[in-house]
């Protein structure tokens, strides 16, 4: 396999190939139903026509590749083929120059990737089992043009989660999620309860409350080492709660911008930060969802928490969001509440997590202060499917230079 160097030179800049008008945005060729549906979730409104994903072995991908103008950014999985660089080798003399290539494949050798990435110009490889987030992280910008490198993550992640309408279970969702996250799968987890005055996560956690959040939103120049020991109450030696109870008379009084400044310093000591959320979008509720890097939203069967749920899917989403929302359909099963059919129906989408209605499971939980996923059950079960949305698996290799196309070295030859 002939490399050639400064290829850099030879392939048109991403920039280019993001502005041509005369292709369509990407086109993907997939192997199998469930990555044909992921890449749909992921990337869904990215899409151009129902053909722009499609399910294709290796000769179908190769005719459509020598008949149709190729896009500006091309989606190949190789899985299943015993010599995948053979493969992608093979199809390079049917893709045009400047196309920028994203790979799917089943192989987890470093050598390969290093051989993809750094010989063949692919732009990203992601291996199997593919999730949304891993497809929005890492594919999405490029498909619109960025840098995939600007949203690579250093430090931790901020997942918020908010319940569209009062009484929906956010508090119940956030306080497990964390939980999960923190003792099963090991990962250094803080859970943020952003009520100040009447949050219930220490409750559910049988942890006592302190002014230590409130002091960090106010002094987060005060936030260190010292300070998580003592102020971030400890649940077990991978999840401490941090949170507040304010007097009801005592308004609380925060700046905005030393929220984030907060939020910031705490990325650097934890893998992953759960912030429960209340609806209201106050400036200082805003900066939470707006630092996410992924919200979640919990609802109901309600037409009200229906309504809710489109308004907040909505809104704008953040620099460091790559994908929408995930949406937890909560109580489902519960009397007087929407099938789920209908409510799928009328969001036009179906929820990525359903939780059926359990309560004595989880009031007896709540009471001895236990969280439920400690237990076997559908809300444990839905913490490992909610935990497995928003996990990413960031490559350690490094990034493949700029401007390197499938074929440039074909070019150069």
């Amino acid at each position: 396999m002939t490399v050639i160097p400064n290829l850099a030179a030879v392939a048109p800049s991403p920039e280019h190939d993001a502005g041509r008008s005369d292709r369509t945005r990407f086109r993907a060729f997939v192997r199998d139903k469930a990555t044909e549906a992921i890449l749909r979730d992921a990337l869904g409104d990215l899409l151009q026509d129902e053909n722009t994903i499609r399910r294709a072995d290796l000769a179908t991908t190769r005719q459509a590749l020598q008949r149709d103008l190729a896009p500006n950014v091309l989606i190949l999985d190789v899985s299943g083929e015993e010599h995948p660089l053979r493969v992608l080798d093979d199809l390079a003399q049917f893709v045009e120059p400047g196309v920028r290539v994203l790979v799917i494949g089943d192989t987890q050798d470093m050598e390969f990737y290093r051989q993809a990435i750094r010989s063949l110009g692919v732009l990203e490889y992601l291996a199997k089992p593919l999730n949304r987030e891993t497809v929005a992280r890492h594919f999405r910008p490029v498909i619109i043009g960025r840098d995939p490198t600007d949203l690579q993550i250093r430090a931790g992640r901020i997942i918020t989660v908010t319940g569209v309408r009062g009484g929906v279970g956010a508090t119940t969702i956030a306080t497990n999620l964390a939980s999960h996250l923190g003792e099963a799968t090991r990962r250094h987890t803080l859970l943020i309860d952003a009520d100040l005055h009447g949050g219930t996560s220490a409750l559910m956690l049988s942890v006592e409350t302190a002014d230590a959040l409130r002091t960090a939103l106010e002094h987060p120049e005060r936030v260190d080492e010292v300070f998580l020991q003592r102020g971030a109450r400890s649940v077990s030696d991978r999840l401490h709660v941090l949170c507040a109870e304010e007097a009801l008379d005592r308004p609380a009084v925060i700046r905005p911008e030393l929220a984030a400044d907060l939020l910031d310093l705490l990325r650097k000591h934890y893998h992953f930060i759960v912030v429960d959320v209340p609806r209201y979008i106050t400036p200082f509720n805003r900066v939470f969802l707006d630092a996410a890097h992924q919200r979640v939203l919990v609802m109901d069967g309600s037409l009200g928490s229906i309504r809710d749920t489109l308004r907040f899917l909505a809104m704008p989403a953040g620099a460091t969001q790559s994908r929408p929302p995930i949406v937890v359909l909560n109580h489902e099963g519960y009397t007087g509440m929407l099938h789920r059919k209908e409510v799928v129906a009328a969001l036009g989408q179906t929820p990525e997590v359903v939780i059926p209605h359990a309560p004595k499971s989880l009031v007896r939980a709540a009471t001895i202060g236990k969280p439920a996923t400690r237990s076997r059950g559908p809300l444990r079960n839905a913490m490992e499917a909610l935990s497995q949305e928003i996990t990413v698996a960031v490559s350690t290799s490094p990034p493949a230079p700029k401007g390197r196309s499938l074929i440039a070295r074909l070019m150069a030859r």
